[in-house]
């Protein structure tokens, strides 16, 4: 597809309407000054432009790497420092050859290791095998550590799974109403808790949870690999997470969360398999990960409906940066939809988003409440997506039927710039609550090459907002002159590098 000279000098021209200010929200410019003056403008394709895009937000990326190394620990204080203590989960019994069941080993070594607690800690370490096992918790002050060469292998048979009380900002479990399976491996208020290895595996062998869910024949929601509630100070990292039931990681309720350098994979067809889920957190941080599912890579949530709005705790200040995302039916990074507690101070760099249904999607719904608010996504690189950009207060899933109607979402000062996009079916469709417009919806430095005609690949309803530098080029409902003051303090506030 070869875009019209007008359709290019119309990009380039409201591009030279920025100032320039920084390196991240200034790659237009840098085209315009080194290409106008000469001008070759005139006779670019699309795909000259592109290029010319890639190379200079490529180089945008390297470096940023080098000014956000070591935010995770920065922020979260975390560390993998050794325990004075180790323990081997051999000295309790366990086999690891992927057919005895190892539960009774797992509960006994973390049960012993808890007397370390007050002597600063210990590593309960996994050796090479197939280590089959049921649910079992940790404690405080543990490092659970996998040789590479070693698998955690979920047990098959739901017998092994205890039922709880689902959680109390969602009012019920995430597939049926009623009580949910235990995850694989659970924290229940504890401090310093640290899951890693040497790239060893955690696989929840959740076949038969998928086909039960789409048959309709589970008795209680399905369970996740792994979920921290009310923990303080976990870190997730060098590990490799195969086949969630549900979820891969939940932390909820938790605060100082680090997950860095993992990898999390559910086949495409899996049916709601979440990645990454930070759900009514605060203080999370999550890096150079890869994530490859069959629904939301990484989805922030913070409660469902009444019971969300009842348990007010939001999901606030988290970093997500150097990931690689991939969704088959859902989106890579999303909000929502059950977001009743609250969304806010978000911050989303260096993005790799390929071969998924939607890259960025906030989702919401009359009833919810809360809020999605100060959101900056910078710095997005897009192939092969369907929907680049959503935004819906359309969502119709409630927990019962006494979710209150007057519950109205406040979505504003969201702010997505620097995107790059190469075989994107639609370029976005923000559709808000008639009601409850969404607003300050901020877009900057936006060029997709999308399959779809451009002037129809954008559909707006029910929102508010400003853009620049943005193609194709979007409706306009962007193009407030009461959001542009605000769309351009937030640009200002979220740029990184200056010019020098």
């Amino acid at each position: 597809m070869v875009i019209n000279t007008k359709q290019i000098n119309g990009f380039a021209s409201s591009s030279s309407s920025s100032a320039c200010w920084s390196v991240h929200v200034c790659c237009c410019c840098l085209w315009e000054q080194s290409l106008m003056g000469r001008g070759l403008m005139k006779r670019l394709s699309f795909y000259q432009v592109l290029l010319l895009f890639i190379v200079t937000f490529n180089n945008v990326i390297k470096g940023s790497q080098g000014e956000r190394s070591g935010e995770c620990k920065s922020k979260t204080g975390l560390s993998l420092a050794p325990r004075p203590h180790s323990v081997s989960i051999l000295e309790f019994g366990a086999v690891g050859d992927g057919k005895t069941l190892n539960t009774i080993a797992f509960q006994n070594a973390v049960f012993y290791v808890r007397s370390f607690s007050d002597k600063g800690g210990a590593q309960l370490y996994v050796p090479p095998g197939r280590w089959l096992t049921g649910s079992f918790n940790l404690t405080s002050h543990l490092t659970l550590f996998l040789h590479k060469e070693a698998v955690i292998l979920a047990t098959q048979d739901p017998a092994q799974w205890p039922v709880v009380e689902p959680l109390p900002s969602y009012g019920r479990g995430i597939d049926l109403p009623g009580g949910r399976y235990r995850s694989l491996i659970n924290g229940y208020k504890l401090e310093d808790v640290v899951i890693t290895g040497d790239k060893g595996t955690i696989d929840g062998q959740g076949s038969v949870w998928w086909d039960w869910e789409r048959s309709h024949s589970l008795n209680y929601s399905r369970p996740h690999l792994v979920e921290l509630e009310s923990c303080d100070g976990v870190l997730v990292s060098n590990l490799t997470f195969l086949n969630a039931p549900a979820w891969s990681i939940h932390p909820v309720y938790s605060s100082n969360v680090q997950i860095q350098n993992i990898t999390v994979k559910t086949p495409a067809d899996s049916p709601f398999t979440d990645g990454i889920v930070p759900d009514s957190c605060a203080g999370v941080c999550i890096e150079d990960c890869d994530i490859h599912v069959g629904h939301d890579a990484i989805s922030l949530k913070s409660g469902w409906d009444e019971y969300g709005i009842s348990y007010n705790k939001p999901t606030s200040d988290v970093y997500i940066s150097r990931v690689h995302l991939e969704s088959s039916s859902g989106s890579a990074l999303a909000f929502g939809s059950e977001m009743s507690g609250g969304i806010s101070d978000i911050h989303a760099d260096q993005l790799h988003i390929y071969n998924s249904f939607t890259g960025i999607e906030l989702k919401t719904a009359v009833g919810r409440g809360g809020h999605i608010k100060n959101v900056i996504i910078s710095d997005v690189q897009m192939e092969n997506v369907q929907l680049a950009l959503g935004v819906t207060g359309q969502c119709v899933d409630h927990p019962d039927d006494h979710y209150d109607p007057n519950a109205y979402p406040v979505i504003s000062g969201i702010t997505i710039k620097n995107v790059i996009g190469t075989n994107i079916s639609r370029a976005g469709d923000l559709t808000g609550i008639p009601q409850d417009p969404f607003t300050a919806i901020c877009l900057s430095n936006i060029l997709l090459s999308v399959t779809s005609d451009p002037s129809a690949s954008w559909v707006c309803s029910n929102v508010v907002g400003f853009s620049q530098s943005v193609f194709p080029e979007p409706c306009s409902n962007l193009e407030s002159s009461n959001s542009s003051t605000v769309c351009f303090s937030l640009f200002e506030s979220s740029s990184g590098i200056e010019v020098l």
